[in-house]
């Protein structure tokens, strides 16, 4: 199974691409959009800003390809805020448009922003991507702008604000969290996408 980490030049690519390899499945990172078209899996990671990484995909004209993808793509951390309409993180950036939700900062009273650390995942109904993980299982987390909660959330997490922690709509899946920095739940999770 061909199975593609878009590079997007974010830190968090290493991770990433070792939790695959220890599952057991080859994995190659590329911004190739050759590679990209024939793979059955595809991983769409970001750290950083809204506005750098649409940058970086529509330089790379990597942008149209995954918003018009029919492969199965889970966006990771920013790569699943990339899936909401608007982000409104330093002005107003349009996104892929999957789902009709904005991305807002976390409010920050009472609270450290970002919000980084362990936190909780309750998923509100089984779901493929939780398969064979307990519901509110810890996962490891470093944003500072959320997804407001919608009807494609699949689960949702808590800090200053609940806030939508998974998405799945279609062949598009989304995680706020770091699947790969998380431990057992996060590589199954991981290997839950790479069953579908």
């Amino acid at each position: 199974m061909s199975i593609v980490i878009i590079n997007t030049g974010c830190s968090n690519l290493f991770s990433l691409y070792s939790s695959i390899k220890r599952l057991g499945y080859n994995v190659n990172v590329t911004d190739s959009i050759c590679d990209i078209k024939k793979a059955k899996k595809i991983f769409l990671p970001g750290v950083g800003t809204a506005a750098y990484i649409l940058y970086i995909l529509k330089k790379k004209k990597i942008f149209s390809l995954i918003k018009y993808t029919n492969q199965p793509i889970l966006g990771i951390c920013l790569g699943m805020q990339l899936l909401g309409k608007y982000s409104y993180e330093g002005g107003k950036y349009s996104l892929l448009n999957k789902l009709s939700c904005s991305i807002k900062k976390l409010p920050s009273k009472d609270y450290s922003i970002p919000h980084i650390g362990w936190n909780t995942v309750c998923y509100k109904n089984s779901h493929i991507l939780f398969k064979n993980i307990d519901n509110n299982s810890y996962f490891y987390f470093l944003h500072s702008y959320y997804m407001v909660e919608n009807k494609y959330s699949i689960s949702s997490s808590t800090h200053s604000i609940k806030f939508c922690s998974s998405i799945a709509i279609n062949n598009f899946f989304g995680v706020q969290f770091h699947p790969e920095k998380s431990g057992i739940p996060g590589e199954q999770l991981i290997k839950n996408f790479l069953e579908i």
